[in-house]
Parts: structure tokens; sequence; C-alpha cells
């Protein structure tokens, strides 16, 4: 995978891509919330010999840093489409977890004729009616909580907390130890990226999905009520929803061969259907 580089008004997001395959369909993954790039690092490992591939540092984490913190959802879909043009993608499958998956369904809000495809991997609706008020509430307030919050025991849980298996949980910890010795950075981060998917859910856009889409969760996904809005994502719509037995809210590192195997399958679906 080769570093590229994509300007914005508030700062370089970097990212990485495969060389060697002159293709417009290209699978695009997107990590969640403080992870980075390396989140994937057993998809893009597996993918990378057939499919055109794309994996950022989202806006302001990891490698795209310095970066101004004044910019929202609708902002990184848009960078995000700039980066598949620069690509020269027109045919983008987008594999977003927790965070990436919103950032998914915000691309597909401005851009429904060009995504070919959404896997959802523990993350949610982004429509408003799927959550309460309170949880807007606490999703705009959370900052603080990760500023005050003793730095080690931050460690520990969000690296226990969103995996179940080994290597899940030793890759999340070396995520999380890019903002060691800078917790204000990391609050920040955090909070900014709470209260920009909580302005989402209240601009009570539609969100909705015209291409084909697979929801993924781990069984023991802890994560806020990523399980329950699930079900009531897959019962309200229909989209399949694949469980992944003792994986937690990170399912693709806890169990990267399972969701190696679900993606296959769905790509097929989505090639057969640009047919």
């Amino acid at each position: 995978m080769t570093e590229k580089t994509f300007e914005t008004r508030c700062g370089t997001i970097r990212y990485w891509t495969n060389e060697g395959i002159d293709s417009t369909f290209a699978l695009a993954f997107l990590p969640g919330l403080t992870a980075d790039h390396r989140l994937f690092e057993k998809q893009t490992a597996h993918f990378q010999s057939r499919y055109k591939l794309l994996v950022w540092d989202a806006p302001a984490h990891a490698a795209s840093w310095p970066f101004d913190f004044s910019f929202d959802l609708r902002d990184k879909a848009n960078w995000l489409d700039g980066i598949f043009r620069q690509e020269k993608i027109e045919q983008p499958v987008i594999v977003g977890q927790s965070m990436g998956g919103y950032v998914g369904q915000m691309y597909a809000q401005l851009f429904p004729e060009k995504l070919k495809g959404l896997v959802s991997i523990d993350s949610a609706p982004l429509q408003r009616r799927y959550v309460t008020a309170a949880e807007i509430w606490l999703l705009k307030r959370m900052e603080p909580v990760y500023r005050h919050y003793p730095w080690r025991s931050l460690l520990k849980s969000g690296t226990n907390g969103v995996a179940t298996s080994e290597y899940g949980r030793a890759l999340m910890r070396e995520m999380m130890l890019v903002y060691d010795g800078d917790q204000e950075r990391y609050a920040r981060l955090s909070g900014h990226g709470f209260r920009m998917l909580a302005d989402a859910m209240q601009a009570d856009l539609p969100y909705a999905l015209r291409c084909p889409a697979l929801l993924i969760c781990g069984e023991k996904d802890r994560a806020g009520s990523c399980i329950r809005y699930n079900k009531a994502w897959h019962k309200n719509t229909g989209i399949p929803l694949e469980w992944i037995k003792n994986a937690g809210h990170n399912a693709n590192t806890d169990a990267p061969d399972t969701v190696n195997r679900l993606i296959e399958d769905f790509l097929r679906m989505a090639e057969t259907s640009l047919r």
C-alpha cells in the first residue's frame, strides 16, 4: 500500500492505496473514531491483490494531523469524494467501522448515484428516529469525560472495551498510544467526533441507501447501544444483518477471516449488479 495525501482547508489527509490495479471499482475502508488505517490491516492484506483499495487516517486522526477541528460529517464525505476523484475511483464500495459507517451513510446522502455498496461494521443508522434526545445530549458532552478520565484507565477500557481477541486489543492499544502524552488531543478528537455525529443526526436527513448494503455486528459489541441499533436497522429496512460470534465492537479485528468472507460474498453481489 502506498501512502498519499489530499489537501483540505483544515489540513492534510493521509491515505493509502495499492498500485498496479487499474479499475474505477474500489473498496474503501473507513476506520472508526480514534482508530486509524491499521484497523483494517487484515482486510487490506486479504484483498489488495484482487481489488483497488483505499484506506485513510480520518481527518485529525493519527497521521492526518495537524488538522483544524472546524469540519463536520458532511465535510468528511465531501473530502472522501475528492480523494475518490483524485484516484479516479468512480464506483466505490465503502466498508465503514463504527464512525466510518456514519461517514458512509453521509456519502450515500450526498452522492447516491456514486456509491455502489456499503458494508457497516459495528456502526449504526444515522437517521434521527433511532436515537433518543438523551443520547444526543450525551453525545454533545463527552469531551470533558475524556479530558478528565485517568489516561491509564482510559487506555485499558478503550482497548478491552472494543475487542475480545488478543490481536484486536493489542492493535487498538497501539492505535490509542498515538495520543499517549497528549490526552488533550485525544479528548478533543473524541468530543468533536461525537458532537459531529449528534449534529448529523439532528439534521434529520433521509440518509437512504439506494445501493446494496450489509450490516455486520459483533455479538459481544458493548459500545453504546450498537446491538440495539443494528436490530432496529435490520428490522426497519430489511438490510441483511450478520452477527459475528464472540466478536466485540471491532469485529473485523476479532474475526477477520469471517468478516473477510462476508465482504467477499457482498462484493460478488455488488459487482454483479454493476454489469
